[in-house]
C-alpha cells in the first residue's frame, strides 16, 4: 500500500486510516490494543483519534480513547515511530457540559490547553496532525441541512485568531501539520486564504463525511480541495454500519437486529442522520446492488472510498480484529463502470440521505 502526501505538508500516511472512536465504548482496552497491534502488523501508519472520544460522548468516557491509545504507545516500544497520530480539539460544546463546561466557543486559549492535555494523554511529544473537530461558526453539519444566517454569532473565535493559535503549537514544535473537520467549502477557503496571508501554517486535511449514503462532498467541496491542494479525509464510509447489510433484514429495532452494531445499540445515534429511515432504505438499495455484482456490502461500500479520486485516506473505524482485517482486504478491490453508473442512479433517486 504506497503511502499519500497529507496536503501540502511533509506527512506521508497510508491510504487507510484507523478511527479509534469506538476504544473505550464498543471496544474494551485490551481488545484495542490488539486492533493497533493488528493495524500496525498489516502496514498501517495513521491513526485518528479525538478529545472528546469515545462516541456516544458522555463524560464518563470523554477523553478515554487518547489514554487508551497512550497506553499502548507506552507499552510498545518503537510503535509512536511507526505511527501517524491525528487528533482534535473539540468544537463549541453546548449540550456537553464535560467539555470545557458547554462553552458556545473555542478560544485560543482552549486550542493550546487541549493539545497539552493531548499530548500528556497520548504519552507523545508532538502531534503528526492537529485538527479543530467541527467550526465554531455556524455551519450545517452532524444533520443539519441549511445555513442560517440568523444563527451567526460574531462574538465567537475568528478563523484569524484561531490560526494563530495552531501556529503557535507548530512553532513550539507540539504540532507538524494541522487540519479541520465537517467544515464547509468557506471554511476551507478562509483558513486557507488566512494563512497565506499572515505567514501562518496551512490547513492540510479537511475530514468530513464521505460514503454512498452521504456525498455531500461532491457538491462543490470536492473542487475547494483540488484548487487548493488540501487532503480529503473520508470518515464514516460505512455509514455506521448502514452499507455493510447488517441491518437490511429487521432494520436498527427488530428481532434480528444486531445488538452489538452502533445504531441499534444506541439511541442517541439512533436519532442522528445515520438513523434515518431513508438512510436506512437507501443503503438498502446499495447493498442488494453490491450483492448483484458479486461484492459483498462492505467491499463494494469501501471500494467507492478507496478509489475516488477526492479521497487521500480513508478512516475505518472498527471493533474487532476480524472487521480491522475485513477492511483492510477490500482494499484493491475495483468498481466496474457499469457498477459506479448505478450507484450514481440511486444517488440520483435518493440523494445523501444521510446528510
Amino acid at each position: 500500500m504506497n503511502q499519500v502526501q497529507l496536503g501540502r505538508s511533509d506527512l506521508h500516511v497510508t491510504p487507510i486510516c484507523l478511527g479509534t472512536m469506538t476504544f473505550g465504548e464498543q471496544v474494551s482496552e485490551a481488545d484495542a490494543h490488539a486492533i493497533l497491534d493488528r493495524a500496525l502488523e498489516r502496514g498501517i501508519n495513521f491513526l485518528d483519534t479525538a478529545e472528546m472520544y469515545s462516541v456516544p460522548t458522555r463524560a464518563e468516557t470523554f477523553n478515554l480513547t487518547e489514554k487508551i491509545i497512550g497506553n499502548w504507545f507506552a507499552s510498545r516500544p518503537g510503535a509512536r515511530q511507526k505511527m501517524q497520530v491525528a487528533t482534535k480539539v473539540a468544537g463549541p460544546s453546548r449540550g456537553m457540559d464535560w467539555v470545557r463546561k458547554g462553552s458556545p466557543n473555542l478560544t485560543p486559549a482552549d486550542i493550546v490547553a487541549a493539545c497539552d492535555d493531548s499530548l500528556r494523554r497520548l504519552k507523545i511529544d508532538v502531534i503528526d496532525l492537529y485538527q479543530i473537530h467541527w467550526p465554531v461558526r455556524h455551519v450545517p453539519m452532524f444533520g443539519q441541512m441549511y445555513f442560517d444566517p440568523a444563527k451567526d454569532d460574531a462574538t465567537v473565535t475568528p478563523i484569524h485568531q484561531q490560526l494563530e493559535a495552531l501556529g503557535q503549537l507548530v512553532q513550539a514544535g507540539k504540532v507538524r501539520a494541522i487540519g479541520l473537520s465537517n467544515e464547509s467549502p468557506y471554511g476551507v477557503h478562509e483558513f486557507v486564504r488566512l494563512a497565506e496571508l499572515h505567514n501562518l501554517p496551512r490547513v492540510a486535511t479537511v475530514q468530513n463525511p464521505y460514503c454512498l449514503v452521504n456525498r455531500t462532498v461532491e457538491n462543490g467541496l470536492d473542487e475547494t480541495l483540488y484548487r487548493l491542494g488540501v487532503s480529503l479525509l473520508a470518515y464514516s464510509p460505512l455509514g455506521f454500519g448502514l452499507l455493510t447489510g447488517k441491518y437490511d433484514s429487521s432494520g436498527f429495532t427488530g428481532a434480528d437486529a444486531p445488538q452489538d452494531g452502533r445504531i441499534a445499540k444506541f439511541e442517541s445515534v439512533r436519532k442522528q442522520r445515520w438513523g434515518r429511515a431513508e438512510s436506512l432504505e437507501a443503503a438498502r438499495r446499495y447493498n442488494a446492488l453490491a450483492r448483484e455484482h458479486g461484492l459483498t456490502p462492505t467491499q463494494m461500500a469501501l471500494a467507492f472510498c478507496y478509489t475516488k479520486w477526492q479521497v487521500t485516506s480513508t478512516i475505518i473505524g472498527v471493533t474487532s480484529v476480524a472487521q480491522l482485517d475485513e477492511d483492510l482486504d477490500a482494499w484493491g478491490t475495483t468498481l466496474a463502470p457499469e457498477l459506479l453508473k448505478a450507484i450514481d442512479a440511486i444517488r440520483k433517486e435518493l440523494r445523501d440521505p444521510a446528510v
